[in-house]
C-alpha cells in the first residue's frame, strides 16, 4: 500500500510526511506543479510563513483577508519577480532625486561656481576682465566757451556768457598693473587710465576748435598770492605786466584739456618747484594724472562680495585731503570697474574717482534691464554736494573752515592748490548764488544726473554715466592786476561724462550665461528633482498598495478577490492564463485552521470547515483520498482471494488423505516439497504486491496441509485470479483518475 501511495505522490507532485496527522496537515498545502516554477513556489512558501506568523493573533477571516489583499495577485507572463525589483529601483530614484534637490537647496552649487569665477586670482577669467577690461569706456568733455570775453573785460557786460561746446570724446583704456598678491586677501596694483582721441564720437567737434577759456594759470596764481604780503603781490603784478597775461585767453580745445604753455606756469615751475612739477596745465590732463599712485584691491578670497573694491589708496584707507572719516574714507569704494556684489535692497555703495577727490555715496533709485541682465540704477543722494548747510556730517568738506555754497565741493588740495571746485553739470542742484555772475547755465536732471546701472548679484556695471563739472572758486583777488572783475566768482570751465553705453557682445553673452541661465538652471533643477522624487515615491507607494496589496480583478479577468470575506473565487483554468498566474499561498495559517472538506478524509476526528468553492489542491486531495479507498478495497479483495485459495488447498488435502494413504509416500513428499516451496514464493509475492508484509502463518499453513495432489490446477486457478484482479485494479485506478480529473476541470 505504501509503495502505491508513494507512486501516486510522485505522479501528482506531492510528498507526504510520515503519519496520518502530518498527512492531513499538509494535504491542503499542495501546489499544482504546472502553475508556477520552483523559485516562485519557494518565494511564496517563505512569504506565507512570514505572513502566517504575523497574523496569528487575528481571527482566521481577518488573517485570510489580509494575506489575500497583500499577496494573491496574478501577474502577467515574464513579470514574475520584476515588480519588487522595479519598485525598488523607482523608490531609490525617488529618494535620490529628493536628496539631490536638498543638496542644491542647502549647498547652492552655483554659489561655489560663482565664487570661483568672481574671485580675483592670477589667471582667472574675471581677474583678466578686471585687470584690463575690454569694455568701451569713454570720457566725454563739454567746454564752456566764453562768448563775450572782450565785452566783459571792457566792462560792457556785467555777466560772463557761456556756451557749451562738445562733446570731445576720448576713449579711456582702464587698466590695473598688478604687482603682487598679498596674504591678507588683497592684491597691489597701479591704476592707469590712458586716453585716446575718438573723433567719430565727437559729433563733428575737433581738438583744434578755437575757444575762449579762463586762464587757469593766472587766476590760480592770483588766488594763491592775494592773501600774501605786499611785496609778494607787487612781484606778481610786475610779472603779469611783463608777460601781458589775460584772465580769458584764446586757445584750442585740446590745449585747454590736455595742457597749454604758459609763461606764468613756466616761471612757477622754475621758482616754486615744490608747488608744481609741470610747465603745461590742462584740466583733463591733470584729472588723469596717476603718477605715483598705487592701491590695494580686495580679491574676494575672504568675502566674495567685496571682490574688486579698494582697500587702500596710496597706502591708506583715508584720503589726506579731508579731516574726518566721513569725508576721507575710501575703503570699500569702487573705481567703476566693479562694484560691491550681492547688493541688498536700499543698500548704498561708494564710487571713487581721482577727479572727484572723494568716495561719493550712491543710492538705488529703480530697477530695470540692461544688456539683457537684471540691473539697479544708482545715483547720488539729494545733498551729496552739501558742505554742512543741510547735512552736519558734510562740514568736513569745508576746507580750512571755509564752506562753499551748496552744490560746490572744494577740491583745491587734489589739484595742486588750484582753486578748483566740483559741482553737478550746469550747477544742477546748486545754490542760486552760483548763477549770479554766470549766464548760459541750463541745468537739466535728465541730461546732468549721474546714473550707474549695476547688476546687483555680481556688482558688474552695465551702463555708466558719471557726470561732474569742474569750476574755479575764486576768492578776493581784487589786488591782483587784470583779475579784478573775477573776484569772488564761481567760474565754470567744463563738465565731463565718464560713459559706458553697454557691455561688449562677448561679455554680454558670457555674463548672460553666468548670471541669468545658470541660476535659473539651478532653481529649475532643484524644483524638478523635488517633483520627480515625489512622483516616483508616490508611484511606488501607489503600486505597492493598489497594484499589489489591494488590487482586485473584475469579472473580465475571471479572477476576483473579495475583500472582507473568506470566499476566494478561483477563476477557470485556460491556456491563456497558465503563464500569468500568481499561485495562491496555501500554507495553513495555524495547526487547526484546515479549510478543506473532511468528507473524503480517512479520519473522522478532523474539524470540518466547509467551503463554498474548492481549489485545485482540494480537488486533487479528494481524488487522492478516493483513490486510496479504492486501493484499500482492492487489497481487501486480494486477501479474500488468498483465503479462498487456502480453503481449496485444505479441501485438496482432505481428499488426498482419504484416497492416497500409503501410496508412494516418498514420491509424494518430494513433489509436495517442490510445489510447496514454489507456492510459498507465490504467496509472499502476492502479499508484497498489495503493499503488506507477507503472512508467514498462512504460507506455513499451506506448506503443512498441501500434499501436492491437484496443486497444479489450483496454482493455475490462483494465477488466473491474481492477474484478473490486478488488471481490474489497474483499470479501476485509471478510470477513477480520469473521472476525477474531468470533474476537476
Amino acid at each position: 500500500m505504501k509503495d502505491l501511495v508513494q507512486i501516486w505522490n510522485r505522479v501528482t507532485g506531492k510528498q507526504y510526511p510520515n503519519g496520518d496527522k502530518e498527512l492531513r496537515e499538509t494535504s491542503n498545502n499542495r501546489l499544482k506543479k504546472g502553475d508556477i516554477d520552483t523559485s516562485t513556489f519557494e518565494a511564496n512558501f517563505s512569504e506565507c510563513e512570514g505572513l502566517n506568523s504575523k497574523y496569528d493573533e487575528f481571527e482566521f477571516t481577518e488573517r485570510k483577508d489580509a494575506i489575500i489583499n497583500r499577496l494573491f495577485e496574478r501577474r502577467k507572463s515574464g513579470h514574475v519577480g520584476r515588480y519588487p525589483k522595479g519598485l525598488f529601483v523607482l523608490l531609490m530614484f525617488g529618494f535620490f532625486s529628493l536628496a539631490a534637490g536638498c543638496f542644491i537647496m542647502f549647498l547652492h552649487p552655483y554659489d561655489f561656481f560663482f565664487k570661483m569665477k568672481v574671485e580675483l586670482k592670477d589667471g582667472g577669467e574675471i581677474f583678466e576682465m578686471w585687470r584690463k577690461p575690454s569694455v568701451e569706456l569713454y570720457c566725454r568733455v563739454f567746454l564752456f566757451n566764453v562768448t563775450n570775453a572782450e565785452e566783459y573785460m571792457a566792462g560792457i557786460d556785467d555777466k560772463l556768457k557761456f556756451q557749451e561746446i562738445g562733446p570731445y570724446v576720448y576713449r579711456e583704456s582702464l587698466e590695473h598693473e598688478v604687482t603682487k598678491f598679498n596674504d591678507n586677501g588683497t592684491l597691489s596694483a597701479i591704476p592707469k587710465h590712458p586716453l585716446t582721441w575718438v573723433e567719430e564720437l565727437s559729433e563733428g567737434h575737433k581738438e583744434d576748435d578755437v575757444v575762449f577759456m579762463p586762464n587757469i594759470a593766472l587766476l590760480s596764481i592770483a588766488h594763491v598770492v592775494a592773501p600774501q604780503g605786499f611785496m609778494t603781490r607787487f612781484g606778481l603784478n610786475n610779472l603779469i605786466t611783463v608777460t601781458n597775461s589775460k584772465p580769458l585767453v584764446k586757445m584750442t580745445a585740446k590745449e585747454f584739456m590736455m595742457g597749454y604753455k604758459s609763461d606764468l606756469m613756466t616761471l612757477g615751475n622754475t621758482f616754486m618747484p615744490g608747488w608744481i612739477y609741470f610747465d603745461r596745465l590742462g584740466l583733463i590732463d591733470r584729472m588723469y594724472d596717476f603718477n605715483g599712485d598705487y592701491e590695494t584691491i580686495f580679491t574676494g578670497s575672504n568675502d566674495i562680495s567685496i571682490s574688486g573694491l579698494i582697500d587702500t589708496y596710496k597706502g591708506s584707507t583715508d584720503l589726506p585731503h579731508w579731516d574726518g572719516k566721513h569725508c576721507s574714507n575710501v575703503q570699500y569704494a569702487s573705481d567703476g570697474t566693479k562694484f560691491k556684489g550681492d547688493l541688498k535692497k536700499n543698500e548704498s555703495i561708494l564710487f571713487y574717482r581721482k577727479s572727484l577727490c572723494r568716495a561719493a555715496p550712491m543710492i538705488p533709485t529703480k530697477d530695470g534691464i540692461k544688456s539683457g541682465l537684471k540691473a539697479v540704477m544708482y545715483t547720488f543722494p539729494e545733498h551729496m554736494m552739501d558742505n554742512g548747510k543741510v547735512q552736519e556730517d558734510n562740514k568736513c568738506f569745508c576746507r580750512k573752515g571755509k564752506c562753499l555754497p551748496e552744490g560746490l565741493i572744494d577740491v583745491t588740495d587734489c589739484y595742486y592748490g588750484f582753486p578748483i571746485a566740483l559741482s553737478y553739470p550746469h550747477f544742477w542742484k546748486g545754490d542760486d548764488v552760483l548763477f549770479s555772475k554766470a549766464e548760459g547755465m541750463a541745468p537739466n536732471q535728465e541730461l546732468h544726473e549721474t546714473r550707474i546701472w549695476i547688476q546687483p548679484e555680481s556688482g558688474l556695471p552695465l551702463d555708466v554715466s558719471a557726470k561732474f563739472q569742474i569750476n574755479m572758486a575764486l576768492g578776493d583777488i581784487t589786488n591782483i592786476k587784470n583779475t579784478e572783475r573775477f573776484a569772488n566768482m564761481h567760474l565754470p570751465m567744463l563738465w565731463f561724462d565718464i560713459r559706458m553705453f553697454a557691455l561688449p557682445p562677448s561679455m554680454e553673452q558670457r555674463f548672460g550665461l553666468y548670471l541669468n541661465i545658470l541660476p535659473t538652471v539651478e532653481q529649475g533643477a532643484m524644483y524638478l528633482l523635488f517633483v520627480v522624487g515625489a512622483i516616483l515615491i508616490i508611484i511606488t507607494i501607489y503600486r505597492l498598495t493598489f497594484k499589489i496589496m489591494f488590487k482586485s480583478f473584475d469579472s473580465k479577468n475571471n479572477r476576483n478577490f473579495i475583500i472582507g470575506s473568506d470566499l476566494w473565487i478561483d477563476r477557470n483554468k485556460n491556456k491563456k492564463d497558465k503563464d500569468s498566474v500568481y499561485v495562491p499561498c496555501e500554507i495553513p495559517l495555524s495547526e487547526t485552521d484546515t479549510d478543506y472538506n473532511t468528507d473524503y478524509s480517512p479520519r473522522n476526528d478532523v474539524e470540518k470547515r466547509p467551503s463554498l468553492y474548492k481549489t485545485h489542491s482540494e480537488r486533487f486531495k479528494e481524488l487522492s483520498y478516493r483513490l486510496s479507498d479504492k486501493v484499500y478495497d482492492s487489497v481487501g479483495s486480494l486477501k479474500d482471494k488468498v483465503r479462498e485459495i487456502t480453503h481449496v488447498k485444505n479441501i485438496f488435502k482432505d481428499e488426498q488423505r482419504d484416497s492416497l494413504i500409503g501410496k508412494n509416500e516418498s514420491q509424494s513428499n518430494e513433489a509436495y516439497k517442490s510445489d510447496s516451496s514454489d507456492s510459498e514464493k507465490e504467496c509472499k509475492g502476492i502479499y508484497q504486491a498489495v503493499g503488506q508484509s507477507d503472512s508467514d502463518d498462512d504460507c506455513k499453513y499451506l506448506e503443512v496441509m498441501d500434499d501436492g495432489y491437484g496443486f497444479n490446477n489450483a496454482t493455475q486457478h490462483y494465477e488466473t485470479e491474481r492477474e484478473k484482479n490486478l488488471k481490474n485494479l489497474d483499470s479501476m485506478n485509471k478510470n477513477d483518475l480520469m473521472i476525477h480529473i474531468s470533474d476537476s476541470d
